[in-house]
């Protein structure tokens, strides 16, 4: 069981993955490897969604308790993430990402994982919410 002091650490984890992974991997919206290699998913546009759901997530950190459904739709939104990365991995050819570039690579090679285990953070928590 997860403390409720670790659970409200783990939203801000989740938060602040994607505030901070996003302009690093990305170099500030500059590296067009990462925007040309899944187009549909991290265009620059999709990159700031990815910032904006991760202010979302540090915005209820207090507040999951209420907010149960929500923090359903935060697993749901990981779920697919975690889904589009192992589909794109099993169909594309990771090492011509790194030779493109390396901070792309990295990036391609952790974003689903990474998706995947705030995936579980997020379904443990809706499911030890109680209903409202």
């Amino acid at each position: 069981m997860i403390s409720e002091s670790n659970i409200s650490k783990g939203f801000i984890a989740a938060g602040l993955a994607n505030i901070t992974a996003v302009p690093i991997f990305s170099k500030l919206f500059t590296n067009q490897v990462i925007n040309n290699t899944q187009p549909e998913v991290m265009s620059n546009f999709g990159l700031v969604m990815i910032m904006v759901w991760g202010l979302a997530y540090i915005a209820v950190n207090k507040k999951h308790k209420t907010l149960k459904w929500l923090v359903g739709i935060f697993a749901l939104e990981k779920i697919i993430y975690a889904f589009i990365w192992l589909n794109w991995l099993l169909k594309n050819d990771l090492s011509i990402v790194y030779k493109q570039d390396t901070l792309a690579g990295v990036f391609y090679t952790i974003y689903g994982v990474n998706d995947f285990i705030f995936f579980l953070f997020f379904t443990y928590v809706f499911f030890k919410t109680p209903k409202q």
